[in-house]
């Protein structure tokens, strides 16, 4: 009997540890599976120069501080060396990386700075609400005034996520690497002046400071090193970097130096002059990048700078919210995306002062800088429709609503000159009498709307969303009366007309739809911008016109994708809808459904009261006959399929306040997922609700549906 139960014990131990093995097995491959993030590989020709150590120290015969080259000719590495005119920027590494991994953002950035700066657009900017007289007029410059030297630290590959004593070894050593590169650039000066070379002697007085993961905390820990100099780091990059708690604190000696560094930067900004680090923050600008969902190693929480560094002198941006690039990404991964390293070799160019060749003195313009290259317009844009919290924007000034005369000074929104086509040169004008507007063609055509008419009842507000490009493809003007384009300097204030196409927010725009042969009808193509008007940016206006280009001819070519354009007055309570924590439980069971009928708002503004963190959505939009009479005779797919020819796909803009904006376009079927961090006993109000804006197009069968997801 006895030999009988031991044995059962046994079985039952055996049974539990093969379960329990089972089940960590099935996470670890969850968390192993490559993530199809969209990254484009960078390549690069890398040369690494290694710079003399002098004067030596502990530190010193250590590590190693290296010169990236990028080309594939041979070099006489001491004179490169003798070469250097450039800025410095150094590149920390974080836990067991590699001074090697420099190669991705130094190799853009040769490119960057050969090819120039970036196309200019003409979408609504972050930057455009950012306070302070020292940013009148100013802009970001035309031409790169100088090109980036960039230097990496070599630190043997040191797991500094695990003790607090590495961290302290490796800032003392970038502290020691700082100090040379700036002697090194005097030593060259010299050593070209002997020679004979004529050689300018603005030479750099600081370093910009590039780190990722730790070597971002590391960045910030040698800012506040004693032996520092004076003013030998005035900007901050820091990659899918932690910086409120260590990610793993295994040692207290870890969360001492966290504290401790943290302590000191909230000292360091701290007006008066009892503080004797004062003059060394009060020029330092720190921006925090964060991977995002995909980043399972340091979560958006632990890269924010709230409370550390105040919003006019730096803020956190996610990879998904990125100019240019939109993407969630792992860990590793946000050091060779192309798309993030092209954007930001760009944004480091561009605080460079083609002056005096040297990045800007001044905090504001260079926040100002990152602000513009970094940051998306989407959340100013929808701050008065959906009532994001401030708390959402606290590092992004909120986009106040402006009237009418605040929209008659802003010049900013008109499209500049050089633009190709006016609207005088337009075809026979079209009036518009329904609420709602649609272009499928670059017609060539101004579309006029009533706002006293078509905005009454109500539907004051107004969407406008489109795949055609700001001034060069869709111009919109408000009118205070019809008349035929008078010379605007000779009427009063109260009577111009105002343009508002730079108003218009660019979103990313999903896959293009195939063309099956030239001329033939292809399904709508996605969005790519749309514009926000509330009343009281309309107010004292009486008509609207949406003014779209002649299409192009090209000799020779396919003609250009398909054009679409829908616009519509609206009323956001309309569009509105709110979910319980019940009834997103209850889903997961019982999927919920909301028909939209054919009229309904373009823009659906729908407010969960748990994070997407902690309780991801699956939304599925299915059509329901998309305006199409007696549907129940066709096929479900073949009556999809033709409400794709007719409707754009739809776009869904997910945020909340610690991580920010997640934009999915084509949104048929997808799970919508948040990167934040509901579940910390600090996180400030508000970040346990995520908002969720769909622009659609006609009426479609709306699935909510919650799936069992963990964030790890």
């Amino acid at each position: 009997m006895g030999g009988g139960g031991g044995f059962r014990g046994s079985c039952r131990v055996g049974a539990v540890l093969l379960f329990s093995a089972w089940v960590a097995l099935a996470a670890l491959s969850r968390l192993l599976r490559p993530v199809p993030n969209g990254c484009v590989m960078t390549y690069m020709y890398p040369t690494y120069i290694p710079i003399a150590a002098t004067p030596r120290n502990i530190s010193s015969d250590r590590y190693g501080l290296f010169l990236y080259h990028e080309g594939w000719k041979q070099i006489d590495f001491a004179k490169h060396i003798r070469g250097l005119r450039g800025v410095p920027v150094l590149f920390i590494p974080g836990n067991g990386g590699s001074y090697k991994q420099v190669r991705s953002l130094a190799a853009e950035s040769f490119r960057a700075y050969q090819n120039g700066p970036l196309e200019p657009t003409f979408y609504q900017e972050a930057s455009s609400s950012l306070p302070g007289d020292g940013l009148n007029n100013f802009s970001i410059p035309s031409r790169y005034g100088r090109m980036l030297d960039w230097f990496a630290v070599d630190l043997e590959g040191e797991h500094s996520a695990m003790d607090g004593q590495i961290l302290e070894e490796h800032t003392e050593y970038v502290v020691y690497a700082i100090h040379r590169i700036l002697d090194q650039y005097k030593e060259s000066h010299l050593e070209r002046s002997k020679g004979g070379a004529q050689s300018s002697p603005d030479l750099p007085s600081s370093v910009i400071l590039v780190g990722h993961s730790m070597g971002g905390f590391v960045a910030r820990a040698a800012v506040v090193h004693p032996n520092l100099r004076k003013s030998a780091v005035e900007t901050i990059l820091t990659l899918s970097s932690p910086h409120q708690y260590p990610p793993i604190a295994l040692q207290p000696s870890l969360g001492h130096f966290f504290s401790h560094v943290n302590e000191e930067w909230r000292k360091g900004y701290k007006t008066g002059v009892s503080h004797a680090i004062s003059s060394k923050l009060s020029n330092v600008v720190v921006v925090s990048v964060s991977g995002g969902i995909h980043d399972y190693q340091i979560r958006s929480r632990l890269a924010s700078l709230d409370g550390i560094v105040p919003s006019t002198h730096g803020f956190m941006v996610g990879s998904s919210s990125m100019k240019n690039v939109w993407l969630s990404m792992e860990h590793q991964s946000i050091l060779w995306c192309n798309q993030l390293a092209v954007q930001v070799a760009h944004t480091l160019l561009s605080i460079i002062d083609p002056v005096d060749r040297q990045p800007f003195s001044s905090t504001q313009k260079r926040v100002f800088v990152f602000t513009k290259m970094l940051q998306s317009a989407v959340p100013q844009s929808l701050s008065s429709m959906t009532h994001v919290p401030a708390s959402l924007s606290r590092n992004l000034p909120a986009n106040e609503n402006q009237d009418a005369g605040e929209l008659h000074k802003k010049d900013s929104l008109s499209c500049p000159s050089s633009t190709e086509w006016t609207s005088d040169g337009l075809e026979k004008d079209l009036y518009i009498q329904s609420n709602s507007v649609t272009v499928l063609a670059m017609d060539g055509r101004r579309r006029w709307l009533d706002i006293k008419k078509l905005g009454s009842n109500g539907r004051g507000h107004f969407v406008f969303v489109t795949n055609l490009a700001p001034c060069s493809g869709v111009r919109i003007h408000l009118w205070p009366e019809k008349h035929h384009s008078p010379v605007q300097n000779e009427l009063p204030a109260s009577k111009k007309i105002v343009e508002v196409t730079s108003k218009m927010v660019q979103i990313p725009a999903g896959p293009a739809p195939k063309q099956v042969e030239p001329g033939s009808q292809t399904e709508q193509p996605p969005p790519s911008a749309f514009l926000l008007l509330s009343p009281g940016e309309m107010s004292g206006f009486r008509f609207m016109t949406i003014s779209v280009a002649p299409r192009p001819t090209i000799s020779g070519r396919p003609p250009p994708a398909a054009s679409m354009a829908v616009g519509q007055f609206f009323s956001p309570e309309e569009g509105a809808s709110s979910f319980s924590i019940g009834t997103i439980i209850r889903s997961s069971f019982a999927p919920k459904e909301i028909f939209l009928l054919e009229d309904h708002p373009l823009a659906l503004n729908l407010s969960f009261s748990a994070s997407l963190g902690l309780l991801p959505v699956t939304l599925s939009l299915k059509t329901a006959g998309c305006g199409i009479k007696n549907p129940g005779d066709q096929m479900e797919a073949e009556r999809n399929n033709l409400c794709k020819l007719r409707c754009f796909p739809p776009v869904a803009l997910a945020w909340d306040s610690v991580s920010g904006l997640h934009i999915i376009p084509n949104i048929y079927s997808e799970t919508v997922v948040v990167d934040s961090s509901p579940a910390f006993w600090d996180s400030p109000e508000g970040t346990d609700k995520t908002t969720v804006l769909i622009l659609e197009e006609l009426p479609w069968l709306s699935r909510s549906s919650q799936q069992p997801q963990f964030i790890i």
